[in-house]
């Protein structure tokens, strides 16, 4: 492994330890030490400090040092993105798991639209988006990089149970018993129209900047 990888292994385990670090064991601490407005502006800095040091390092590393996966990688991974921004989409709508007031209210209610799904949209949507990376098998800064994000987005997302029943009791194990953590992708068809709409606008936006931005054209715009 190069030099530029192996500083990208460097970033990514900054950025998903800190993360872990500073929203589990250290939290309580430093909350007593430095106050909730404090601990707020202390993890901001850290997830964009260290955010900022994976772009750089992912910038840096080879672009494409692996065969890929060939055109039935890109259909795959094209797909797989289309129910992920569904998620996505869905996921800021009365989601008691966000940091706003009334989430304990919203928690007691019966789950609606991708909550259908699963109780983690936004995490789910993130691994989905890191697995239609590892399968298009394009270079090694994406897969290390997609393997350290749907690590960070699914393990947190148990650790966000546990640390949400801690916080709102009653009220998040009532979230619990009517929702899963694990996707029931039956229900997806069942999450409501708007969402499919919007997921699937996204997708198609989103897909049209992955030429601008990441320089390879995904999505339809692949094969027009």
């Amino acid at each position: 492994m190069n030099t530029q990888l192996v500083e990208l292994v460097a970033a990514n385990i900054a950025f998903v330890g800190t993360h872990f670090a500073l929203s589990h064991p250290l939290r309580s601490g430093l909350v007593s030490t430095i106050g909730e407005r404090g601990f707020q502006l202390l993890y901001t800095a850290v997830s964009f400090a260290t955010l900022y040091w994976v772009v750089v390092a992912y910038q840096a590393a080879p672009a494409s040092d692996l065969q890929g996966s060939g055109e039935a990688g890109w259909i795959i991974a094209s797909l797989i993105t289309i129910p992920a921004l569904v998620l996505l989409m869905g996921s800021f709508m009365r989601n008691p798991a966000l940091p706003m007031p009334g989430a304990a209210e919203q928690a007691r209610q019966q789950p609606r639209g991708v909550f259908l799904v699963t109780r983690h949209p936004m995490m789910w949507s993130i691994a989905l988006w890191a697995a239609s990376h590892v399968i298009l098998w394009w270079n090694w800064r994406s897969i290390i990089t997609a393997l350290a994000m749907g690590f960070l987005a699914l393990v947190g997302a148990h650790l966000q149970d546990r640390k949400k029943r801690a916080l709102m009791g009653e009220a998040w194990g009532q979230w619990q018993a009517h929702t899963s953590y694990w996707p029931r992708w039956g229900k997806l068809f069942s999450v409501g129209l708007l969402w499919w709409a919007l997921g699937l606008m996204t997708w198609v936006l989103i897909t049209y900047a992955h030429l601008a931005f990441g320089g390879v054209p995904a999505g339809i715009w692949r094969w027009f």
